[in-house]
C-alpha cells in the first residue's frame, strides 16, 4: 500500500468529516469540507453559531478534546495526517500556533505571563537558555503592545484584552508554520486590533506563516483581503474574497429567510 505524499501546503482538507461525541449519539459537526491553504496564505472561516467553525479548527490544530473526532475524509496540516497523527502529533502541535476560542480566559492561572508564553518551549526542551527565552518573550510582549512588566504578572491581574494578547503571544513563541485561531479578536479594543493584524501580516510576509482564522468580523476580513469560507450546518455554503462570495445553489437565498 503506497503512502500518501506529504503535502507542500500548510493545510489540505478533502471531504473532511468531523463528529462531536457527547453523552448521546454523535453529532455531525463538519460534513465534507474541502480546501487548501498555501504557505503564507490566509483563509477566514465564518458562519453562524453551530455551523462547525470551532470544531473544524480544533481538529486541524490537533486538539486532544475527546469529543472531537475526525471520522471521514482526510486532512494534512504541515504534512501531518490529522486523522491519524500517531507520534507525529507532537510535530503537528509544534508547527501549529493555536488560539482556541476563549483562550484569554483559559490561561493557566498559577503561571506568570512569562511562564505562560514560554510554556510551549519549556515542555519540549530539557535545556533552555533562560536569557534568550526571556528576550523572546519580551519581544513578543513589545510587539503586541503589552508593557514589559506584564511578564511578572499573573493572568488574573490583567484585563480580558491583555489576556487575549498573551494567548496570541503564546501561539507565536514557537514561530509556527501556520496560525489557527478561533475568534482571535475577542475582547480586543479597536485600537489594538491593528497590532494583531500587523503581527499576522509580518509573519506571513517574512516567515511564510499561513493563517486560518475563525471570525465573523466583516471589516477585519476585508482589511485582510482574505479568502473566506462560509459554513452552515457543517457544510461550506460559500467561498470567495471580500464581498465576492460564490454561493452554492440555493444557499444565499436560504440565508436570507
Amino acid at each position: 500500500m503506497s503512502r500518501r505524499p506529504e503535502s507542500t501546503n500548510a493545510i489540505d482538507c478533502s471531504d473532511l468529516v468531523i463528529d462531536r461525541i457527547g453523552h448521546g449519539m454523535p453529532t455531525r459537526a463538519v460534513d465534507g469540507v474541502t480546501f487548501s491553504l498555501a504557505p503564507g496564505g490566509l483563509i477566514c472561516v465564518a458562519g453562524p453559531t453551530g455551523s462547525g467553525k470551532s470544531t473544524l479548527v480544533a481538529a486541524l490544530a490537533g486538539s486532544t478534546d475527546p469529543s472531537v473526532k475526525v471520522v471521514g475524509g482526510s486532512a494534512q496540516v504541515c504534512g501531518v495526517d490529522v486523522r491519524r497523527p500517531g507520534r507525529k502529533h507532537r510535530i503537528l502541535t509544534y508547527r501549529t500556533g493555536f488560539v482556541p476560542q476563549g483562550a484569554g480566559a483559559d490561561l493557566p492561572p498559577r503561571l506568570t505571563v512569562n511562564e505562560v508564553i514560554a510554556e510551549p518551549i519549556l515542555v519540549r526542551e530539557r535545556k533552555v537558555n533562560t536569557k534568550a527565552l526571556s528576550i523572546r518573550v519580551a519581544t513578543l510582549l513589545d510587539e503586541l503592545h503589552l508593557p514589559l512588566g506584564t511578564a511578572a504578572k499573573f493572568p488574573y491581574e490583567l484585563s480580558a484584552g491583555m489576556r487575549q494578547r498573551v494567548a496570541i503571544a503564546r501561539s507565536f513563541v514557537l514561530e509556527p508554520r501556520v496560525l489557527i485561531a478561533d475568534e482571535i479578536l475577542a475582547n480586543l479594543d479597536l485600537e489594538v486590533r491593528p497590532v494583531v493584524f500587523d503581527a499576522i501580516t509580518r509573519r506571513r510576509k517574512e516567515q511564510g506563516m499561513a493563517a486560518l482564522l475563525v471570525t465573523n468580523d466583516a471589516d477585519f476580513i476585508r482589511e485582510l483581503n482574505a479568502e473566506t469560507l462560509m459554513l452552515r450546518g457543517g457544510h461550506v455554503v460559500a467561498r470567495g474574497v471580500g464581498r465576492d462570495l460564490l454561493w452554492v445553489p440555493n444557499a444565499e437565498s436560504d440565508s436570507r429567510r
